[in-house]
């Protein structure tokens, strides 16, 4: 009776259930603890056999064997749907061949001074209407000046419209590489080494927007350039915000031709030196103006040829320095016919890759009928350049040189240019060149740097240096470097110069 009175007025009894109370919230945190442990584990293991299936995928493609049977180069990394790029360069790819077909599908007029400021705005969703079609992702996409670059594709740089969507969309997988500058960009060759798509930053873009009626002006004043060409500028904006800007471009190397060796020739020679240990072990490294000097290398070209180089490199250089710009360089890629492909590069570095191509799947627009002009267009522009239609055959890397380089004085040797002698005989040797970043003025950045770096080293050799000043000191250089055309500042190899 005692016990049970004492249970009953809450004394005891009360200090039991706490207790009990108190172990059993302790075996449940216990519990929670170990299912969340074995849960994290097990989460652990699946994704470590993931990494382990996509690397028996990655490796079994670049061994040859995804029995695919479609050929298609592959150049750096990867772009599968399992890359964190591979979202953006959907997006990309995607924006790019309705941006283009829309432009394409419309009857060709005269330029005005509003195309090189038009921007056309694209909205892509998983629904699609009847002008845009069905996509994975919910994107934005801008097109600038789609007319301009329109006609400096096809009436200048000869680009046949549906062989340049097949070249980059037919596929919707670019390969990947990063770039080897400063800037931070990534560039995606496209399934045929043609074409490089090359993220830029905001500034660039202004910037090209903002040169662009004089670039066309000179191109079509200078059918030879060898100014970067660009085919297309636009902008991919993600969700969240965020905008990714990009060009297109050409890519200045050949898919059917091994490059033994690559220059990046700015004309200085503070810290313009790749290191030649590290070149013995990388054979395809970039190397600089100081590599070239002490190398004693030279482009062998005859009377004519070298007259017709320096004169184009002449005109250029005057154009980037009206327009401010410094910092460009001239790419020199060399091929050395005695040596052939023999060493196997494109083997080595452009791999195969081709994905299933999505169904597209669109919606009538209101107020667009089905049978209204804009649509019927859409419809048969859309038709002649859909992926599937496009990629159906088996393609592989050309034997010889194909496009549209053939019709640049520059690039008619097997698209490049073939050194010769005095006598303008042929020689063992195709350079393949161009001036390459062209889109860096002389803002308030590189006049800050060219002060700062010009307190430790001549600021006469520094690449940051006025435009009037960079493009004559390009200039001298360039002629220095080819054989017989000495007429202007020669660099030594201890980096000095010396007048003629």
């Amino acid at each position: 009776m005692a016990s049970g009175s004492l249970f009953e007025d809450g004394t005891i009894g009360g200090e039991l259930a706490s207790d009990i109370q108190h172990q059993a919230e302790q075996i449940r945190r216990e519990r929670m603890s170990k299912r969340a442990k074995a849960q994290q584990e097990a989460e652990k293991a699946k994704a470590q056999q993931e990494v382990e299936r996509a690397l028996t995928r990655t490796t079994s493609l670049l061994r040859g064997s995804s029995g695919r049977g479609d050929d298609g180069p592959l150049v750096g990394n990867l772009i599968g749907e399992g890359h964190v790029n591979y979202v953006l360069m959907y997006n990309m790819l995607t924006g790019i061949r309705i941006a283009v077909s829309r432009c394409q599908a419309k009857i060709r007029r005269p330029l005005t001074a509003e195309d090189y400021t038009a921007r056309h705005k694209f909205s892509f969703d998983i629904v699609g209407n009847e002008l845009t079609p069905s996509a994975k992702y919910d994107f934005k996409f801008k097109d600038y000046a789609p007319w301009v670059f329109r006609e400096l594709r096809e009436d200048y740089f000869h680009l046949d419209p549906a062989d340049y969507l097949l070249s980059l969309t037919a596929k919707y997988i670019l390969s990947e590489l990063g770039s080897p500058g400063k800037s931070g960009s990534f560039f995606y060759f496209s399934r045929d080494y043609r074409f490089i798509i090359k993220t830029i930053r905001h500034s660039e873009h202004k910037f090209l927007l903002s040169i662009l009626p004089q670039y066309y002006s000179h191109v079509k004043n200078n059918p030879h350039t060898l100014l970067s060409r660009f085919y297309g500028l636009h902008r991919v904006k993600l969700p969240h915000g965020r905008k990714i800007h990009f060009v297109i471009m050409n890519n200045l190397f050949p898919a059917h031709k091994d490059i033994h060796e690559t220059y990046d020739l700015k004309g200085s020679t503070e810290g313009r030196e790749y290191p030649e240990d590290k070149a013995a072990q990388n054979p395809r490294a970039v190397l600089k103006d100081l590599n070239w000097i002490h190398r004693g290398k030279k482009l062998e070209l005859g009377p004519e040829k070298r007259a017709l180089l320096t004169e184009q490199i002449r005109r250029d250089s005057e154009l980037l320095k009206q327009l401010r710009v410094m910092d460009y360089s001239l790419l020199v890629g060399i091929h050395n016919m005695q040596r052939g492909n023999r060493d196997n590069v494109r083997s080595n570095t452009l791999k195969i890759f081709s994905p299933d191509m999505p169904t597209v799947r669109r919606k009538m627009t209101q107020g667009k009928g089905p049978s209204s002009p804009e649509a019927i267009a859409m419809r048969r522009i859309m038709r002649e350049s859909d992926p599937k239609r496009l990629g159906s055959g088996t393609f592989k890397l050309p034997e010889e040189d194909t496009g549209e380089r053939q019709y640049f004085l520059f690039y008619q040797d097997e698209g490049g240019l073939r050194a010769t002698d005095e006598a303008n005989e042929n020689l063992d040797t195709i350079y393949y060149l161009g001036i390459i970043d062209i889109l860096t003025p002389y803002s308030c950045v590189k006049k800050l740097e060219h002060f700062w770096k010009g307190l430790q080293a001549d600021r006469h050799k520094i690449s940051p240096v006025p435009p009037g000043e960079y493009s004559e000191r390009f200039f001298n250089f360039m002629k220095s470097i080819i054989h017989g055309g000495d007429h202007g500042e020669k660099v030594e190899g201890n980096g000095k110069s010396k007048a003629e």
